[in-house]
């Protein structure tokens, strides 16, 4: 049986090396710090202000950070010396401590490291916490106290990736699985592990939310609701779009769905509730599509941000700006995909001179999204270190601007914001990874629940929900109750049919690349 397949077997053991490897070997650790663990060492001895760091400070394929400086090195820089002692401040007339503030225009040239997985574990002597995270879009600059503690969310946001990754490889090898041993009486596990995936991707989006939602200040809170407000109104817009323009199936799927319930409901005159569960199941999916707009809001601007940033980085590799480029319009091309005048229709019926040519069958166009779909997120997942490292540049960024500013700055002020950018950068990646995962899981879910093809073999046909019929010539209140059972049975097996599921991916799998 499924429950002793091999399939469970294989989900077993992916959870047990998952457990067992993630304090060893993690592709999350590994993408912000290359997963090599190194022991703190003791500062050393800053070079001379100016000097291009060394090799070792900028370490080939790992992401650096940029040190705050210390109390000395400002004051050096700004041509005093801080008194050292109570003693010192009375003989300078001194009563009460005053904050350290120097120059805004200083030749302040930060220092960088490479991040290690001993940083990430809590090797940070310096950190902010601010409730309104990340700094850049989403998080304005404040004051805030300073406390010693581990990166934001580094833990949820190693566990989310680790977790991601072994639910694809899973999901890998349940659908080779399927191909090779056509197991017809087995229930996919694959698919399980995709729908955790999603449902821990919008907890993710739901946790980083919430941090916004604690803010003081209430900017980020109010830019929530605005894009939430909005999201709202363009969700219930791309409903009402006919399926000859946006192709997602969800007509025909609750089409087949209301049919399978009205053969159950209208004997007992029960069939006016149809129209009141589809508007209901519409007005659910108008919600959840709301929220996660809100949530999409701050990575969609994070991502501009950062695509800039790394341009900008890459003057000089022509081919890595090309792979930005695609990455940043990855969104664009998989909504085009969806849009059925500018692809489908072009694909199925091609312009040539006076004549139109087939250039591919629909279950091949089928099979080419999902496999472009696949592809862009990987993409995006291989540009991911560029993405960081330009925003662990807003560190060097935001000490040059200062140098154009004139007036006096806190010391601590400026050691919190270089700190904050570094502290943050697993809300960033979080950010970042987020609605890849939430997106390349929902294609997969569209592939398998959909019934759709990789192309590797025919794509199996999308047959209409089977409803048992009535049983006639019962007597007895028992048999009718008993009958009455298994009809609604029957009935509430056919609604989520490979047709519906399709249209409902579908859209989802749209719905967050519009975000």
């Amino acid at each position: 049986q499924a429950a002793m397949g091999v399939q469970l077997v294989l989900s077993l053991l992916a959870a047990s090396v998952m457990q067992k490897l993630a304090p060893h070997c993690s592709f999350a650790r590994w993408l912000l710090c290359n997963g090599r663990y190194v022991s703190p060492a003791p500062r050393p001895v800053p070079p001379p202000r100016g000097a291009i760091p060394s090799a070792e400070a900028a370490a080939p394929r790992s992401l650096h950070r940029y040190k705050h400086p210390s109390d000395e090195e400002l004051c050096a820089l700004a041509g005093k010396q801080r008194p050292k002692g109570k003693r010192d401040r009375r003989a300078n007339g001194a009563t009460d401590e005053k904050p350290l503030s120097v120059p805004r225009d200083i030749d302040l040239r930060l220092e960088t490291c490479p991040i290690t997985a001993a940083d990430a574990l809590g090797a940070v002597s310096l950190l902010p916490a601010p409730a309104s995270g990340a700094p850049g879009p989403g998080s304005p600059p404040g004051d805030v106290p300073v406390c010693p503690a581990v990166l934001r969310y580094f833990l949820e946001y190693q566990w989310f990736v680790d977790f991601a990754l072994y639910a694809t490889v899973v999901y890998g090898f349940t659908e080779g699985y399927y191909c090779l041993a056509d197991p017809q009486k087995e229930t996919n596990i694959g698919v399980l592990w995709c729908l955790l995936t999603v449902v821990f991707s919008v907890k993710v989006f739901f946790t980083v939310m919430r941090h916004y939602f604690r803010s003081e200040e209430g900017g980020e809170r109010s830019v929530c609701l605005t894009f939430a407000f909005f999201f709202l109104l363009l969700a219930m817009v791309a409903l009402v779009v006919r399926e000859e323009y946006l192709e997602f199936g969800l007509e025909p799927g609750l089409a087949s769905v209301c049919s399978s319930l009205e053969s159950a409901l209208r004997p007992r005159g029960w069939d006016w509730t149809l129209p009141l569960a589809k508007l209901g199941f519409k007005l659910a999916l108008v919600a959840l599509c709301s929220f996660l707009g809100a949530c999409l809001t701050f990575p969609g601007l994070r991502l501009a941000q950062t695509h800039l940033d790394a341009l900008r980085d890459a003057a000089h590799e022509p081919l890595a700006q090309v792979l930005l480029h695609v990455g940043f319009l990855a969104p664009v091309i998989i909504v085009v995909l969806w849009i059925k005048p500018l692809c489908r229709d072009f694909v199925l019926h091609a312009p040539m001179g006076k004549e139109t040519v087939q250039l591919m069958s629909d279950a091949a166009y089928n099979s080419a999204r999902l496999w472009t779909v696949v592809a862009l997120c990987l993409l995006r997942v291989a540009l991911a270190r560029r993405h960081l490292q330009a925003y662990l540049g807003l560190a060097a960024r935001w000490t040059a601007r200062l140098r154009r500013q004139a007036g006096r700055i806190p010391a601590l002020e400026i050691q919190r914001q270089i700190t904050r950018v570094y502290c943050y950068v697993p809300v960033v990646s979080l950010q970042y990874l987020g609605p890849l995962v939430l997106t390349l899981h929902c294609a997969l879910l569209l592939k398998t629940l959909g019934n759709y093809s990789w192309g590797l073999y025919p794509e199996p046909p999308v047959l209409p929900a089977e409803v048992a019929p009535r049983p006639a010539g019962q007597d007895g209140a028992g048999e009718d109750a008993q009958a009455a059972a298994q009809q609604i049975a029957a009935a509430l097996g056919g609604l989520l049919t490979p047709l519906f599921l399709r249209g409902l991916f579908g859209f989802l799998t749209w719905w967050v690349a519009a975000c």
